[in-house]
C-alpha cells in the first residue's frame, strides 16, 4: 500500500492507496475537495498543485498549463502534495429585499430554508411559530469537484456517480444545519423541518433521482417535484420547477418578488452559469433559460476565482487610470465575475477593446499578475450574448417591447453584487431597463422562507409554475439571430 502524504493549511495527512490512481481522486476519497470548473479535463488550470514523488511525468495538459493538475496527475507510488491554502468564500448571497410575513408556519421547532445553487448553497434557520431568523450558513457545493455546470454533473450522473453527487449535497445540507445550530445556541436535532429549492437539476441530484431525462431531447423532466419528502430524516418541502431547465429557484424567486400580483409587465432575471428568465405580462409568465456558461463566476477565465478574499470585485476608470478594489482589500490573487464585468466596461470605455471584441494588446492588465487575456474578453461576449439574446427573445415571444418593461427583477448572488451600470454598458442588460432594475438578492432562498412560513403561499408557487409558458430557445431561428447581434459590444 503506498501513501500519499499532503500538506495542507499546515496539516500534514497521510491517506494510503492502491493500484495507480489519480491524484483528484485519492484527494476527493479524503474529502479534501479540489475545484474543478472543467469537469476534470485539465484546462481550466484550477487545481493546480506542488507535486514530488513517483508521479507521472506531466501530460500535455500539464505542460500547457505550466503546472501539475491534481485532475491529470497519476500517482506510482509514494508521493507528497503540497494544496493552496483555503480561501473561503466571503460574498455567497443569503440576504434579499423586502421583509417576511408570517402566516401559517409549517409544523415543527426549528425550520431550514435552503438554496442548493449550481456553484454555492446557502441556509436560514428560523423559528417556525415566530418567523425570527435565528442564523444563517453558506458554502461551496461541493458537486464543483465533479463538474461546473448542471450539463456535466448530469453525465457524471448517468456515468455511475448519482450516489456520489447524492452524498455531497446531503453532507453539505447536514454540515450546513449543523454550523447554523451551533450558531443559534440550539441543538439540530430541533430543526425538523426543510424547505429546499434549487434548478431542476440539483433537486434531482439531492435526491438521487436518476437525471437520464434531463439529457438528452427533447429534455423533458420526469419529476417537476412541488412534493413533501424525507430527508435526513426530517421532513421536507421541494416547491415546484416549472421543467427541466426553469426550477425551483426561479419559482422561488418569481415569489419573492411579488411580480405575479401585479398588473405590471415585470422582468427576473437569476444571471449565473445557467441563465434563467421570467417575464410576466397580461396575467401570464413567460419563462426560459440559456446556458451562459461559467465566465460569470470566474471559471474559464484566466485569472478568473470565486469571491474569496483577494479576488477583484470592482474595476473602475479614474483620470484615465484603471483602479480596482479587492475582496477583504486583500492584494489581487483573481478576478470574479462582477469584477469581470467591470474590467471589460472599462476597457471598453478605454477604446482597448472595441465594439467586435477585438483586443490588439497582449494582455489587459489589472493588477499585479492579473490581466484578462483575448480568449477571457471572448468568453464574456459568449456568456454576455446569450443572456442577452435570452431576454430579447422572450419579450419578442411574448409580444412585449423593453418600454412596457416597468419592473427588471436581477437575482442571484452573481447579480446582487453586480454593477447595473457595466452590465448596461457591455450589453448583457438592455439600456433601456437599466433604470429599472431592483435587485433582489438571493430570491430563491427569501422565497423559500415564505413557503415555509405561510403554507398559504404553496398553491400560489404550485399555480404559477404549473401555468408556466416555456420558451425553448434550443434551435430556435429567432434566439440564433438574437444571439448574434448580442455577441457585439454595444456602441458607446
Amino acid at each position: 500500500m503506498a501513501i500519499l502524504t499532503v500538506w495542507h493549511d499546515g496539516v500534514c495527512t497521510q491517506i494510503p492507496f492502491a493500484g495507480t490512481p489519480r491524484l483528484d481522486q485519492v484527494l476527493e476519497s479524503a474529502g479534501l475537495l479540489a475545484s474543478r470548473p472543467c469537469g476534470g479535463r485539465g484546462v481550466c488550470g484550477k487545481c493546480a498543485v506542488a507535486l514530488e514523488g513517483a508521479v507521472s511525468e506531466p501530460n500535455a495538459a500539464e505542460l500547457q498549463a505550466g503546472t501539475r493538475l491534481s485532475c491529470q496527475a497519476v500517482l506510482l507510488a509514494d508521493a507528497v502534495v503540497r494544496l493552496p491554502h483555503s480561501s473561503a468564500t466571503e460574498q455567497i448571497q443569503l440576504e434579499s429585499i423586502g421583509s417576511l410575513q408570517i402566516g401559517t408556519p409549517m409544523e415543527g421547532r426549528l425550520g431550514a430554508a435552503i438554496d442548493i445553487g449550481t456553484t454555492t448553497m446557502a441556509l436560514k434557520l428560523c423559528e417556525l411559530k415566530s418567523g425570527r431568523i435565528l442564523s444563517s450558513a453558506a458554502c461551496l457545493n461541493p458537486q464543483t469537484s465533479v463538474a461546473a455546470d448542471v450539463m456535466g454533473r448530469i453525465g457524471a450522473a448517468v456515468d455511475g456517480r448519482l450516489s456520489h453527487l447524492q452524498a455531497q449535497a446531503q453532507g453539505a445540507v447536514e454540515s450546513m444545519l449543523e454550523q447554523a445550530c451551533q450558531e443559534a445556541g440550539r441543538s439540530s436535532c430541533e430543526a425538523d423541518t426543510l424547505v429546499l429549492t434549487g434548478n431542476t437539476t440539483m433537486l434531482y441530484l439531492l435526491t438521487g433521482r436518476d437525471p437520464e431525462a434531463l439529457s438528452h431531447a427533447p429534455f423533458r423532466a420526469d419529476c417537476l417535484f412541488g412534493t413533501e419528502t424525507e430527508l435526513l430524516g426530517r421532513r421536507a418541502y421541494l416547491p415546484p420547477c416549472m421543467n427541466a431547465f426553469v426550477g425551483a429557484d426561479i419559482t422561488c424567486a418569481v415569489l419573492a418578488s411579488g411580480m405575479t400580483g401585479r398588473k405590471e409587465t415585470a422582468l427576473l432575471c437569476d444571471i449565473g452559469t445557467n441563465g434563467e428568465i421570467a417575464l410576466w405580462k397580461d396575467g401570464t409568465l413567460y419563462v426560459t433559460s440559456t446556458a451562459a456558461g461559467p465566465a460569470f463566476e470566474g471559471a474559464g477565465i484566466s485569472c478568473g476565482c470565486g469571491s474569496i478574499r483577494g479576488a477583484i470585485d470592482r474595476v473602475w476608470i479614474q483620470d484615465g487610470v484603471v483602479q480596482i478594489h479587492t475582496i477583504g482589500e486583500a492584494p489581487a490573487v483573481g478576478i470574479c465575475g462582477s469584477g469581470l464585468m467591470d474590467a471589460v466596461a472599462a476597457f471598453l470605455e478605454l477604446e482597448r477593446i472595441d465594439e467586435t471584441g477585438a483586443v490588439e494588446e497582449n494582455s489587459l492588465p489589472l493588477s499585479g499578475m492579473v490581466a484578462l487575456l483575448p480568449r477571457d474578453i471572448r468568453a464574456v461576449q459568449l456568456a454576455k450574448a446569450a443572456i442577452g439574446a435570452g431576454i430579447q427573445t422572450l419579450l419578442e415571444a411574448a409580444g412585449a417591447h423593453e418600454e412596457e418593461v416597468s419592473a427588471f427583477y436581477i437575482a442571484g448572488g452573481f447579480g446582487s453584487h453586480l454593477n447595473v451600470a457595466s452590465a448596461a454598458a457591455i450589453g448583457l442588460i438592455p439600456a433601456s431597463l437599466q433604470d429599472r432594475v431592483t435587485v433582489i438578492g438571493n430570491g430563491a432562498l427569501a422565497g423559500a422562507l415564505e413557503l415555509m412560513l405561510d403554507q398559504k403561499k404553496l398553491r400560489n408557487a404550485e399555480r404559477v409554475a404549473a401555468a408556466s409558458q416555456h420558451l425553448n430557445l434550443g434551435g430556435n431561428p429567432i434566439f440564433n439571430e438574437n444571439y448574434m447581434e448580442q455577441m457585439f459590444f454595444p456602441k458607446l
